[in-house]
């Protein structure tokens, strides 16, 4: 993996090589969407998080569309725990009764959406925040998950929701516009109840019907690993069917696989789930030959 270089260390030739190298990825993928989910470590540390604000600033300066996605797990644990409770989760999702959904809702919708926009706005741009609720724009239903071990029953984890579809023109109008979307993982259903939607999903999905060149998902760990903790990259769906049939995916990346096989099976052109723990992950994965993580491609 490739750290970046401090300040010291970079002569003028240097910097002249490393904007020469991404030169053709900036012409490449100028005009196209990509779409970002934004969890991690990447949003708990100080110099983590300056560092995607600005690399994302980056990218829309260089005439491209980053639509931000944001997750906040750490933060409503953190809340729930000064309320004397503590988070469940099946299969990686998160049990949310109706007290949980009320703190789901003011973390993310309020506390973690806003701070992500300032940090944008912060660094020279646009940013606007807003939930799948805001224009009813991800509309959602009830999830149930699978019971394995009874007979493929169904397991009522609470108001957690699946995408029941993605309405982007106001992702489109805010693009227009010149704006950074910062969308938080929330859906509403066809009665008006909120959903928490994992917002690895929330990502993928909006992939797709962004139609993006690329979903970029940041995690905790150098990407995918396989069982002797090597990182995987050049994936197909074929190749990760076999790793989550293997039992080497599983937990919480699962729904961060899910996600990446349904944006490249469904129109995405690459997938890069990549470790958010390096300074600047976002351009050295977009913007250089190396890359820091993973990459799926759609065949």
């Amino acid at each position: 993996m490739r750290m970046p270089m401090s300040n010291a260390a970079q002569t003028p030739a240097h910097k002249a090589n490393v904007l020469a190298e991404a030169l053709p990825y900036i012409k490449r993928f100028h005009g196209k969407t990509i779409v970002v989910k934004y969890g991690g470590n990447a949003m708990i540390e100080e110099l983590l998080k300056r560092s995607f604000a600005h690399d994302v600033v980056l990218l829309k300066l260089v005439g491209m569309n980053p639509v931000i996605v944001h997750g906040g797990g750490p933060q409503i644990d953190e809340q729930l725990a000064r309320m004397g409770k503590k988070g469940e989760f099946v299969q990686g999702m998160r049990v949310t009764d109706a007290e949980t959904m009320d703190v789901v809702e003011m973390v993310l919708g309020g506390q973690v959406n806003k701070e992500v926009v300032t940090l944008i706005n912060q660094a020279g741009g646009k940013a606007v925040g807003l939930t799948g609720q805001d224009g009813a724009f991800v509309h959602a239903k009830k999830m149930l998950l699978s019971d394995r071990n009874n007979g493929g029953g169904k397991i009522d984890i609470g108001q957690v929701g699946e995408i029941a579809s993605i309405d982007p023109k106001v992702i489109w109008a805010l693009e227009q516009g010149g704006f950074i979307p910062v969308v938080a993982p929330i859906g509403v259903g066809a009665d008006g109840q909120s959903y928490n939607i994992n917002a690895d999903l929330v990502a993928g999905k909006l992939a797709e019907v962004l139609k993006a060149e690329k979903l970029v998902v940041l995690t905790n760990t150098p990407g995918v690993l396989d069982k002797n903790g090597k990182l995987l990259t050049g994936l197909t769906p074929k190749k990760i069917d076999a790793l989550v049939s293997d039992g080497t995916l599983s937990g919480g990346m699962l729904p961060k696989i899910s996600s990446a096989l349904d944006a490249a099976r469904n129109g995405v052109k690459s997938v890069h789930i990549i470790d958010g723990r390096v300074e600047h992950a976002l351009l050295l994965e977009i913007l250089t030959d190396e890359g820091v993580g993973t990459l799926i491609r759609s065949r």
